[in-house]
């Protein structure tokens, strides 16, 4: 398998190249060359497998050579046996309809863990191959950076810097990040919002004072092993529910585009799947370029779901490339349009091609919390603002009334625990696999929001 940057003029790469390298060397994000395909029978083989056993059969094709089966097997359940249920993803049924996909039993209470866990084994794996070493830089609005930094902790030949927009992350968010004590471990704030860090680390890659003493590694979903390792939840729950002889819809709280875009490659790959949902809060581009074309940043509204306090989605490059003809360079110069100005139309054929499978929705804060306060009148769910989102969108998309729904629950309750209280007058509690959160002391470096202040802490203290 060889991987192709969006903007097409990057070295095709195989997969552990794509692991290690992260962004495309022309500023793109790398995907398969062609996507694999499972028949239905291959899928229905599928059935009853325990997740580990099925993440290695739905990633296999993405690895091609880089791993044998055996030993990617290996690492899935090391990567998976650290989560908090035998299940790994629960489902867990609202009504007769709508369902739950709990992505929070990983040992920082995000979906992301689901990806990085492995990613953490992936870069462990391929570097010590190199005997080389691999200088991490992400960006998070929340999730990622302490999923990312609990995966990679204490790991050889892995330096990770983390930079969060400070004072925009929920106190457990941060604390997840701040409080672990490895050396190999560096938390930045920022001044400024998730876009300005998100930019910064794409900066850094094209940085040749940086590139030129470090190799720049990716967490971000712009990695693409992140992504595929996201795709094999989608094949647990439709196979749960009766795939590939039935279709679902995935309703998708997003910001960044990268959980959502893993629903779009298990359909390429063969999965059944009516209509993916992209559920946005106020900061909506992802749901006017859906809607009318329109993919044009404004000023990030902080809100209670701040992991969606994004204006640039960096994924949505991935599928204007997949959707629009594939055509690298004509990407590449829209592309450089939209960063001079901010603003761009979709083209016909990248919104005609979108339409097939998405539709989006846009929830203000009112309705966040009274989707909150709903499920948990109506079922008895405690449900994080993100996941709300999620589900206010299930539960008034325009679908055939026999399509079961299929809500990503992004995060755990007790993550956003005052939005929680404010909408049902309970405060959910840390799960006890979180230990002593609170108690432990917090490490961080303060930068001003500018790229060069974060460029040369970077320079000075990487090894």
């Amino acid at each position: 398998m060889k991987y192709v940057s969006t903007r097409g003029s990057a070295p095709a790469l195989d997969f552990a190249e794509v692991t290690l390298a992260g962004l495309a060397s022309d500023g793109g994000l790398y995907v398969p060359e062609e996507w694999p395909q499972f028949t239905a029978e291959e899928i229905r083989a599928m059935r009853g497998l325990p997740y580990a056993e099925l993440a290695a059969r739905v990633m296999q094709p993405f690895v091609g050579d880089s791993l044998a089966p055996d030993r990617l097997r290996e690492l899935t359940e090391e990567a998976y046996g650290r989560f908090a249920h035998k299940a790994v993803t629960p489902l867990v049924q609202l009504d007769e309809r709508q369902w739950l996909l709990e992505l929070f039993h990983g040992p920082t209470l995000a979906f992301k863990d689901v990806a990085l866990q492995l990613l953490g084994l992936l870069f462990e794996e391929f570097l010590a191959r190199e005997d080389s070493r691999l200088t991490i830089v992400g960006a998070t609005s929340g999730d990622t950076g302490s999923a990312a930094i609990d995966a990679v902790a204490g790991r050889d030949n892995v330096e990770i810097f983390m930079l969060h927009p400070k004072g925009r992350v929920s106190d457990v968010q941060r604390r997840q990040m701040t409080t672990v004590r490895a050396p190999n471990v560096h938390n930045i704030a920022i001044e400024g919002s998730f876009d300005d860090a998100q930019a910064m680390v794409k900066r850094i890659f094209a940085d040749e004072s940086v590139t030129a003493r470090h190799r720049i590694g990716a967490v971000n979903s712009i990695n693409w092993a992140r992504l595929m390792a996201q795709v094999v939840y989608y094949f647990a729950a439709s196979l749960q529910l009766g795939g590939p002889d039935r279709e679902l819809a995935f309703s998708v709280p997003t910001g960044n585009f990268g959980d959502v875009f893993a629903g779009h490659v298990a359909a390429r790959m063969g999965l059944p799947i009516a209509r993916l949902i992209v559920a946005t809060n106020v900061n909506d581009i992802l749901h006017r370029a859906l809607g009318n074309g329109d993919y044009s940043a404004g000023t990030v509204t902080p809100t209670t779901a701040p992991s969606m306090d994004i204006q640039v989605s960096s994924n949505f490059e991935r599928l204007l490339f997949d959707v629009g003809g594939r055509d690298g360079a004509a990407l590449a110069d829209q592309m450089r349009g939209f960063e001079a100005s901010r603003a761009m139309m979709l083209s016909n054929a990248q919104r005609d091609g979108a339409a097939g499978l998405f539709t989006s929705m846009r929830v203000d804060e009112d309705e966040t919390a009274r989707s909150i306060r709903e499920a948990y009148e109506n079922w008895g769910e405690v449900i994080d603002p993100h996941t709300a989102i999620g589900l206010h969108a299930a539960r008034h998309a325009d679908l055939a009334a026999q399509v079961p729904v299929v809500t990503l629950a992004t995060a755990h309750a007790a993550k956003f625990s005052d939005a929680v209280e404010r909408a049902t007058g309970l405060r959910p509690s840390l799960p006890s696999r979180v230990g002593d959160l609170f108690a432990r002391e917090e490490a961080y470096t303060e930068l001003p929001g500018t790229y060069e202040a974060v460029r040369d802490f970077i320079l000075e203290t990487a090894d």
